[in-house]
C-alpha cells in the first residue's frame, strides 16, 4: 500500500522551482526518487530532499503543470507543512515574476515588487 500523496499545485516552471528550493537551502535532485514511509520510493522529476527521511517531489503533467508527490504525514512530523509549501510558494512567485520582467520589450519597464506576510 503507497503512502503518498499527489496534490495538484499551479506550479508550471521546472526552472523555476529548482531555483526557488535551491534559494531556500534544499539539495535539489532531478529525475529521482522521493523517500517515503517503510523505505518505498516513487519518481519524480524534481525532489527537494529534506531531512527526516522523507522528500517533496514534483512531476510534470502533460498540460505543464506540476504535481507534488509525498508522503505527507511522514514530512509533517519534522516539518510545519503549511510554513514550508508558502515559503516554496512564495519563493516561486518572486522568481516568476523575476524571469517575466527579464523578458523582450521590459527591459525599461520599473517594476515594483511588494510581499506580505
Amino acid at each position: 500500500m503507497s503512502h503518498f500523496n499527489t496534490l495538484r499545485s499551479k506550479l508550471t516552471d521546472i526552472g523555476i522551482l529548482t531555483s526557488s528550493l535551491r534559494s531556500l537551502g534544499m539539495v535539489v535532485h532531478t529525475d529521482a526518487e522521493v523517500r517515503g514511509s517503510d523505505c518505498q520510493r516513487v519518481r519524480a522529476d524534481i525532489v527537494a530532499v529534506l531531512d527526516g527521511g522523507y522528500d517533496l517531489g514534483w512531476t510534470q503533467n502533460s498540460d505543464g503543470s506540476l504535481d507534488l508527490i509525498a508522503a505527507l504525514w511522514g514530512v509533517a512530523r519534522r516539518h510545519n507543512m503549511a510554513a514550508l509549501l508558502n515559503s516554496i510558494n512564495q519563493n516561486y512567485a518572486v522568481n516568476q515574476t523575476l524571469a517575466a520582467v527579464k523578458r523582450p520589450g521590459l527591459q525599461n519597464a520599473t517594476v515594483k515588487l511588494v510581499m506580505q506576510p
